[in-house]
């Protein structure tokens, strides 16, 4: 699975993201790409498209797209709040249909 981090994700979560192939926006040169251009650019490379950004559902018809989108809704954006996420975001990743918005929120966790 390859998996796409946007630019407002902590480049860490990257390590947790093991055994996927993930880069980040930033990585790529992307940043400078705003999300409408983004993501079609991002569908032709990439299978999910992970972000804190609670907007972007709203914002852009992910149907239309070739790609999955995971939003994490931890506490805080911060890395180890983002963490608490990680098992239930490893369940997705194996699950997650093109075109669909998956959100993960720590008020959903067990």
């Amino acid at each position: 699975m390859r998996v796409l981090v946007d630019e407002c994700v902590d480049w860490r979560i990257l390590r947790d993201l093991h055994p996927h192939d993930a880069r980040t926006v930033k990585q790529l040169g992307w940043q400078e790409l705003e999300d409408g251009s983004l993501l079609p650019r991002a569908a032709a490379e990439f299978d999910v498209f992970l972000t804190v950004d609670t907007k972007l559902p709203y914002q852009q018809n992910i149907a239309a797209l070739d790609i999955a989108v995971i939003v994490l809704r931890g506490r805080t954006t911060r890395l180890a709040d983002l963490r608490e996420l990680l098992d239930r975001l490893r369940e997705v990743l194996n699950t997650v249909r093109r075109g669909e918005v998956t959100i993960i929120g720590w008020l959903d966790l067990p």
